[in-house]
């Protein structure tokens, strides 16, 4: 396909997807957090340290808010992006509750006053995913511009239910493929071209003997702070 109509399916595909998500009943979005929630806490244990950036919900996307709450009592630094300008990279300003949040882009509320920041980890939502882990966001490109605009590129971990998984998104140059992609089935590397899927995590403490999961916090000594 040329870009362009890769950009036209990309839009059809985008809208179905988010109707399809929008439809879940509440009781089955709460199971979907929970169970992400739990491979996010078990899986990446070093999220508990540094800063991590999340984002706001939108139309039915998974909800990290209850994740961050969980993480700031273990000591994280949460931050949410903030549009600058149209077609610019996203700036990270520290939010928790006390802190002032204005309407933005999509109505989508963000930080006012609080300092900038650049997270150690991001959280990203995803529309939809694809084999080689590349994210169908919501058109704008402004994670890609982002992501590729860090001087120290964060670890990117995209959240997704397993309805939304593609064979491909149909990948474009200036597409950032994800690190991770954790959905409310387990986890997924991204390893070469191409997706692998871990599986969830155990219980209790992670144990590289008791699951296949390679931990974020040990791909990168001192990426949370260690």
């Amino acid at each position: 396909m040329t870009p362009d109509e890769v950009q036209a399916w990309r839009k059809t595909l985008r809208a179905q997807l988010i109707d399809a998500r929008n439809a879940l009943p509440a009781e089955a979005l709460a199971r979907h957090r929970e169970n992400i929630d739990r491979h996010l806490g078990r899986g990446f244990p070093g999220l508990a340290r540094g800063v991590l950036a999340f984002c706001w919900p939108y139309k039915g996307e998974y909800d990290a808010r209850f994740l961050a709450r969980t993480l700031r009592e273990r000591g994280a630094v949460t931050a949410l992006p903030v549009v600058v300008a149209p077609r610019t990279p996203l700036v990270f300003r520290e939010w928790h509750p006390g802190v002032k949040l204005e309407s933005g882009v999509l109505g989508i509320p963000y930080p006012v006053g609080s300092r900038e920041l650049v997270p150690e980890a991001v959280i990203v939502p995803l529309v939809g995913f694809d084999d080689a882990g590349y994210r169908l966001g919501y058109g704008g490109g402004y994670f890609d511009r982002t992501l590729a605009a860090l001087e120290r590129k964060p670890v990117v971990i995209g959240v997704a239910y397993e309805d939304a998984h593609l064979d491909t998104i149909h990948p474009q140059p200036h597409d950032v493929p994800m690190d991770w992609i954790v959905t409310e089935r387990g986890i997924y590397r991204r390893d070469g071209a191409r997706l692998e899927f871990l599986g969830a995590p155990p219980g209790g403490s992670p144990s590289a003997l008791a699951s296949p999961v390679c931990y974020a916090g040990e791909l990168d000594p001192g990426r949370f702070g260690e």
